[in-house]
């Protein structure tokens, strides 16, 4: 038998509310739940209305079925956060790369408070570069930019495209890419990647 103590602490974690979450995400009754973990359809259905608690053994062969971790289960809702508020006063200006002499642009993070990013979002300003001085790097992922103002130049390898505000552009950035401004207006965009 659990003591009030362990059975008000695990509650909390809403175990039984998470597994059924996932299975129904997935489109799966109990019975298929069952063929994939080995465990009853009867004892899945009382893991999911919270008649059971689940051992760590038991509650590992269900979060493999859907390939998450354990960290998924006791996670406590009530402390994750389901958003994150960035306010503009509140955000940094960082160059390009501080030991370059000629940065290409300057960048401030939009969601650098947010846990557990999918991706990486900035507000970019871009300066004129001549061409022998463009900075060209590469990272793993894909980079998605969309201009705000201005006239955007996007070196990739020996071809180069030029994008006007309202312009968009997404692309493997592994591949060595580099920005400058084209003409003496200002240029920004927003800049998400993703790996």
């Amino acid at each position: 038998m659990v003591s009030q103590h362990l059975k008000e602490t695990l509650d909390r974690y809403h175990l039984g509310d998470k597994i059924k979450q996932l299975r129904l995400r997935r489109k799966m009754g109990l019975v298929e739940l069952s063929r994939h973990t080995g465990l009853s359809p009867a004892l899945l259905s009382k893991l999911e209305h919270g008649k059971l608690y689940p051992t760590l053994p038991t509650l590992s062969r269900i979060a493999m079925v859907f390939s998450m971790g354990l960290d998924f289960f006791f996670t406590d809702a009530r402390q994750k956060h389901a958003f994150s508020l960035v306010r503009k006063k509140d955000r940094l200006r960082f160059p390009e790369a501080p030991e370059l002499d000629h940065a290409s642009f300057d960048f401030e993070s939009l969601d650098f408070l947010a846990t557990d990013r999918r991706f990486n979002a900035y507000l970019a300003d871009f300066r004129a570069v001549p061409a022998p001085r463009l900075h060209v790097h590469q990272h793993s992922g894909v980079e998605f930019i969309y201009v705000l103002k201005g006239k955007l130049a996007l070196k990739m390898g020996a071809d180069q495209e030029i994008l006007d505000a309202g312009d968009s552009l997404y692309f493997d950035s592994q591949f060595p890419h580099g920005y400058s401004r084209v003409g003496s207006k200002p240029c920004s965009a927003l800049v998400i990647t993703a790996e």
